[in-house]
Parts: C-alpha cells; sequence; structure tokens
C-alpha cells in the first residue's frame, strides 16, 4: 500500500497530526501493516515538499503542541487520481519468495524441496493466524479490516497454490530440448 496515499486519505478526513496519522492508518488496516513513526513524518515532509499537505500554523497546534497537517486541493486532486488509478501487477514490490525459488533452483547443493516444505508450513501458520484475526474484528473499523484480512487470506491461499505448482514443476521430469 502506498503510505503517501494512505496518509493523504486519512488526511482528507480531518488534519491530523503525526501520531494520529500512524494509530489510525494501523487501525484502517487491522494493524497488518505496522507504520513506523519515523516513516509518518518523513512522508509528511515529502508531501509537504510536494505541496500535497500544509502544516498548521501555531494556532493549529494541538493542546500538546504537536503540529497539525492538512491536505492541500493539490493533495485532493492527487488522492482522487490515486482512487481512479488502478494499481498495476508491476508496480507492486518483488515478490522475494519467488526471487528465493528460483535462486534455490539454479543453485547447486540447495535442497528446494526443504525450502518449498518450509515455506508452506510458514504460509499455513500464516493463514491460521490471519484466520483467526478475522473471528476477531475490531467492529469500529471492520470493513476496512475484514478487507484487508480477505486479501492478505487469499494470497495466502495462492502462495498455497503456487506452491503446490512449484512441487509438481520440480518433481517432473525434464523435457528434453531438441
Amino acid at each position: 500500500m502506498s503510505v503517501r496515499h494512505g496518509l493523504l486519505a486519512l488526511l482528507s478526513r480531518a488534519p491530523r497530526y503525526g501520531y494520529q496519522l500512524r494509530a489510525e492508518f494501523e487501525a484502517s488496516t487491522g494493524a497488518t501493516w505496522p507504520l513506523n513513526i519515523g516513516q509518518v513524518y518523513t512522508t509528511l515532509s515529502r508531501l509537504e515538499r510536494d505541496g500535497l499537505v500544509a502544516r498548521g500554523e501555531q494556532a493549529e497546534q494541538d493542546d500538546q503542541g504537536r503540529v497539525m497537517y492538512a491536505i492541500t486541493q493539490a493533495g485532493v486532486d492527487e488522492l482522487d487520481q490515486w482512487f481512479a488509478r488502478p494499481v498495476s501487477r508491476t508496480d507492486r514490490p518483488r515478490d522475494e519468495l519467488v526471487i528465493k525459488l528460483a535462486m534455490a533452483v539454479t543453485t547447486p547443493g540447495v535442497d528446494v524441496a526443504r525450502v518449498v516444505r518450509a515455506q508452506r508450513a510458514a504460509t499455513m501458520r500464516s493463514l491460521q493466524e490471519l484466520t483467526r484475526a478475522k473471528r476477531g474484528l475490531d467492529t469500529s473499523h471492520q470493513a476496512a479490516q475484514r478487507l484487508v484480512l480477505d486479501s492478505m487470506i487469499f494470497q495466502a491461499e495462492a502462495e498455497q497454490r503456487w506452491l503446490d505448482h512449484c512441487e509438481a514443476v520440480l518433481a517432473a521430469p525434464p523435457k528434453e530440448t531438441t
């Protein structure tokens, strides 16, 4: 998820300071994507530099002196464009598991079947944890959390199917090339 756009979405509701943004970001994602407070403030600095947010004046600080940030019209426009634009599969980060298995297959001495079994066990544990988390959803952010957890569950299930496919490909005799 784009932290940049996630923060803009939160700021589109009302001005906030960094720790509020962090807490609300994590609540919206069911705490499945923890956000480092340093990342929040670094992102806010970039958003401010790009004219997408503005730092509040002295009068706009809260009672503890924390600086409030507000979305600008340019930020609203950027957010609208982000919501309207589909996410491309090529925009997502590299998949470490795919790289790991590709390297394992081509590296002499690596027990690829063991790598696959270890990943399958870890993915199954993750799937079980996600399913338990889904059962215990907090009702205050239930729809957002459910969507995030559903996505993660579907991804874990797809990973299990892909691991099945990897085992089948690796077990098949090599095809002759002519």
